[in-house]
């Protein structure tokens, strides 16, 4: 990964700021983690002390492929999660979002739209995407209504796709979006957040 694609801005909206990820925000992470049970059930990481908030954001920074950012609430200055960018292929202009969650306080909230869409302009807009993907875990339905809402397709699904914590196998399910239904998303996005 190279050029632009390998580049990791801070991305700026109205409420929320992404900010690249690194140990400065781990006591942030923690904090953000009110509710481990409820916000890390599918996810292949959980955060429940400063060590596991550490550990979250040096796994993140020796992944080559992983781009990832903390959530910060703008009104506030606090870390309301994370989310990341991964899998990067400029060659075939695509690219993974995921390993995002966010603080029970701020869930069903702005933050997540606001977060997706500087996210999606970022990918869309300034790199040229033609896809961006995201994969789910089969059992959360929470994560798949939120992207069917945002207008992704649910392509099917990867059965064996990834183990979870316990070792179990996991079904993922696929979603994506294309450049060709970005603008009606972003216009979407943009209503939602102006409400």
């Amino acid at each position: 990964m190279n050029g632009r694609w390998a580049e990791h801005p801070v991305l700026d909206g109205a409420r929320v700021r992404l900010e690249p990820l690194d140990e400065s925000h781990a006591a942030g992470l923690l904090d953000a983690a009110d509710d481990p049970d409820t916000i890390f059930p599918w996810a292949s990481t959980e955060i429940r002390d400063l060590a596991g908030a550490r550990a979250f954001v040096r796994a993140a920074a020796v992944d080559p492929g992983r781009l990832a950012y903390a959530i910060i609430d703008r009104t506030t200055g606090t870390v309301v999660g994370s989310t990341s960018y991964y899998s990067l292929e400029p060659t075939h202009r695509t690219l993974v979002l995921g390993y995002t969650w966010l603080s029970t306080r701020v869930q069903r909230t702005h933050v997540n739209s606001e977060s997706k869409l500087l996210l999606l302009q970022r990918s869309f807009d300034d790199l040229g995407v033609v896809r961006v993907t995201w994969h789910v875990d089969e059992r959360n339905t929470r994560s798949r209504e939120s992207l069917r809402r945002l207008g992704a397709t649910e392509e099917g699904l990867l059965r064996k796709h990834r183990r979870r914590r316990d070792g179990s196998w996991r079904t993922t399910a696929l979603f994506s979006l294309t450049d060709d239904e970005w603008p009606q998303v972003r216009d979407r996005l943009g209503k939602r957040l102006a409400r």
